[in-house]
């Protein structure tokens, strides 16, 4: 990894290039982050979870949606792409490329290895300012762990952090509740 900086671009100008790529990649701060592969374990959690949402949102104003869309988490950035995105009422887009969506209700991040603290720190930092956002799920990869965020009435984030198989994570703001076993269902752990 070279530690020379990175010229600063505007976010019209990732847009632009993001559009055109052979790869994906998130803007923060005037800079370009590539976003690295998923596992099979990665896929396996997000397809868990997205089929267990979708199933509980089928009837309602919500909708989930996955990885190839973005979020624009201010006007001017950062975007970023989320596992999963739950928007509620029509999603608000961006502009007409339809590929940007600007009132994300719950975003869900499957953690690896290369992504967690970056997820855990900057990327929650700006979504906990978006305000259409009331709750940040993160999923480990490699042990059972989900951590949920909540926003509260008066802007503050509760945490909540549950690895007991048994347990549930519920999205309050959402009206669903996640069995950890459905999240984990068909996934091995390296021992």
């Amino acid at each position: 990894m070279s530690s020379l900086p990175q010229p600063f671009i505007t976010p019209e100008e990732y847009l632009e290039a993001e559009r055109q790529a052979e790869f994906r990649s998130e803007y923060l701060d005037g800079q370009v982050y590539s976003m690295a592969g998923t596992s099979r374990v990665h896929n396996r959690i997000t397809k868990n979870i997205w089929d267990s949402l979708d199933d509980q949102l089928v009837v309602g104003p919500c909708e989930v949606f996955a990885i190839d869309l973005k979020v624009r988490v201010a006007t001017a950035g950062p975007y970023f792409y989320p596992d999963l995105v739950v928007v509620c009422g029509d999603p608000q887009m961006q502009d007409p490329h339809d590929d940007v969506i600007v009132n994300p209700k719950v975003v869900i991040e499957i953690l690896s290895p290369s992504t967690e603290s970056y997820d855990r720190g900057k990327k929650f930092q700006a979504y906990a300012r978006h305000g259409s956002l009331s709750a940040y799920v993160l999923v480990a990869q490699d042990h059972i762990q989900v951590d949920l965020y909540l926003r509260q009435p008066n802007g503050h984030w509760d945490f909540t952090s549950i690895s007991d198989a048994d347990g549930v994570v519920e999205i309050l703001t959402i009206g669903v509740r996640l069995k950890i076993a459905d999240i984990y269902n068909r996934v091995k752990f390296d021992t």
